[in-house]
């Protein structure tokens, strides 16, 4: 059994092709012209990208997919001496377990196995210059923005992330010059295996409690991606980094960056102004100022995550003319702050926000909306609505405290009960327990609406003119959206309740 991917040529095949990492690794492999094969349980958008590149995909994730393609591939084999088909790699998520039936029947059938990881990390030990951007928080918008930044100043990178993005329709593409742009997950501990050119790290928290159980072993991973790393980039806005991390690496020469000026940081800022339809800044370079940079996207969170691109554009030669203009022009990700419509004045946001840090930071930039500032006197909303899906019972619980104090910018809030994410139930909490425990430490509503069912039928009834509505989670809370906005817009403004008006 061979230890590291061919990417020669082996045919390869994706157990669950359609998720949002293996797909993007999928077309990465179907762009260099590769037989690249998979499963799933459903057909998305994706999945009819993959095949209109040239992937066959099976339907379901049955033990006789990889037969199938053993004898297709024997049939498609030129006239004279019969050769014994190529088993191919079979590339597996953490999603599939060894129960699976189709990954049984690869490991019966002697298939190489590789988890998806391995692909990423083959990809970046080969591009000349490999960026990988990790941390708990942060990485999928920090990665899609500098791989934008990248692509606007010419300098055609190669970029997979964990999210879609407009700018290059999906969440991967190919280019080509010798920069990847990689989103480098360390949720199952596989950001050890990669090797890059560039190391970002945004933060570092607890986070994953089905595989971390202390922060010290998230710490562990981090300092093998250190080692692993050329160089480093990392904010030092972040206690774990400034005060554990850097201290343990005296040897390593950190380039960092800040949202504090004082903080000493490579880069950093100073004279911020956040507003509901961005933030501006004075960037600093080494203490030089570079100029003024405003970024679309809302929030502290995301100004960090822009002084990412920054300061790698900058390590590459671009200028920061250039490279501010990109900031100002990215629109996002999907399902980062995504904006899917609005009706009868009221805002729909879906947002991937799925840990208390996070949950935090998404509301503190919705609240910019509701509230006035220099630039905004008087504000477009008037509530911020928080309808909340906990993901994974084991986040849940381990967290309970921290997301009970999450939601105080958010007027409303909305909790239904806990996507399990194929976890079992552990029987220690529920949806219940986590909306009284919110209740207790919230001045405003907080109710419980079990299903999305219900979720649906209370928006329907409660939601007003200047609600600003965010959906948060990492699950399928968002599959409510279009229903509710459909309704909304099939409703004049005279049935809705005129107290909403007043």
């Amino acid at each position: 059994m061979p230890d590291s991917v061919d990417l020669n040529g082996r045919p390869l095949h994706f157990i669950g092709i359609g998720g949002i990492g293996m797909s993007a690794l999928a077309h990465v492999l179907l762009k260099r012209n590769l037989p690249v094969s998979g499963s799933d349980l459903r057909q998305s958008s994706i999945t009819q990208k993959l095949q209109a590149l040239g992937a066959e995909i099976f339907w379901r994730q049955d033990a006789e997919n990889i037969s199938k393609l053993l004898v297709a591939q024997s049939e498609n084999q030129a006239t004279g001496e019969p050769a014994s088909p190529v088993l191919p790699q079979v590339i597996c998520s953490t999603a599939i377990h060894s129960d699976n039936p189709e990954y049984q029947a690869a490991v019966e059938l002697g298939c190489p196995i590789f988890h998806r990881s391995d692909i990423l990390a083959a990809l970046i030990k080969e591009m000349p210059y490999g960026i990988a951007i990790a941390g708990t928080h942060g990485k999928t918008t920090t990665s899609s923005l500098l791989g934008y930044v990248l692509l606007q100043g010419q300098l055609d990178p190669s970029i997979v992330v964990g999210g879609e993005v407009a700018a290059w329709n999906g969440n991967a593409r190919v280019g080509e010059s010798p920069y990847l742009v990689a989103e480098a997950d360390e949720s199952d501990g596989s950001l050890v295996k990669f090797s890059p050119r560039v190391g970002v790290i945004t933060n570092i928290e607890l986070d994953h409690p089905d595989h971390y159980t202390t922060l010290d072993q998230v710490l562990e991973i981090f300092q093998a991606f250190v080692d692993h790393s050329q160089s480093l980039l990392v904010c030092l806005d972040c206690p774990n980094i400034r005060e554990r991390l850097i201290p343990a690496n005296p040897q390593k020469d950190f380039l960092t960056y800040s949202l504090k000026e004082e903080s000493g940081a490579d880069y950093s800022v100073r004279q911020v102004i956040y507003g509901s339809t961005g933030t501006t800044a004075q960037v600093l370079e080494k203490g030089q100022l570079l100029g003024e940079m405003h970024c679309s996207l809302l929030g502290e969170h995301n100004l960090s995550n822009a002084l990412v691109s920054v300061a790698i554009a900058r390590q590459l030669g671009l200028d920061f003319p250039t490279i501010a203009a990109a900031v100002a022009d990215f629109e996002g990700a999907k399902r980062r702050f995504e904006h899917r419509g609005e009706a009868q004045g009221i805002c729909f946001i879906d947002d991937y926000a799925h840990h208390p840090s996070e949950i935090t930071a998404t509301l503190a930039s919705a609240r910019l909306q509701v509230q006035s500032s220099e630039t905004t006197p008087e504000p477009t909303y008037r509530r911020v609505i928080a309808v909340f899906q906990p993901h994974r019972f084991s986040r849940t619980h381990t967290f309970l405290e921290e997301f009970s104090q999450a939601f105080s910018d958010a007027d409303l809030v909305v909790v239904t009960d806990i996507y399990s994410a194929g976890e079992a139930n552990s029987g220690l909490i529920n949806g219940e327990q986590v909306t009284a425990k919110i209740a207790a430490n919230h001045a405003g509503v907080v109710c419980y609406e079990p299903d999305l069912v219900q979720v649906t039928a209370y928006l329907r009834q409660n939601l007003q003119p200047g609600d600003l509505v965010m959906f948060l989670g990492a699950g399928n809370l968002n599959s409510v959206i279009p229903d509710v906005l459909v309704h909304f817009q099939g409703k004049t403004a005279e049935a809705i309740d005129p107290v909403a008006l007043s």
